[in-house]
């Protein structure tokens, strides 16, 4: 676990580069303080929602990548989504962020 952040600041990190670009966020989950894994669910004034989970690639990266989209006509399936993955895993930390280009958003968190 060496050289990572711990979640919770990582995940206050995201929450104010979201406000500093005239966004909102907010906290659906909160994990485990050091170590949960990081979903981040974008949705601009209600509507496409685009889940974003960060996970390890063979390089020993770790971008976020769009896991689920909502789809319009079962606009619910994203949220039973979520509420699955919470009782998988109870560490995970869900952010809701409303901001107009999530997907430029979350590829801005790279680094």
């Amino acid at each position: 676990m060496e050289g990572r952040l711990p979640a919770h600041l990582e995940v206050s990190g995201i929450i104010r580069a979201i406000e500093s670009q005239g966004g909102f966020a907010s906290v659906i989950a909160k994990g485990e303080k050091d170590a949960g894994t990081i979903l981040i669910l974008t949705i601009y004034r209600g509507e496409n929602a685009v889940l974003f989970e960060r996970l390890p690639q063979l390089d020993g990266s770790r971008p976020y990548i769009a896991a689920k989209q909502q789809n319009l006509e079962k606009s619910e399936e994203i949220f039973e989504y979520l509420e699955k993955r919470k009782k998988q895993d109870p560490d995970i930390w869900i952010l809701e962020a409303d901001i107009a280009d999530g997907a430029r958003f979350v590829a801005s968190l790279a680094r």
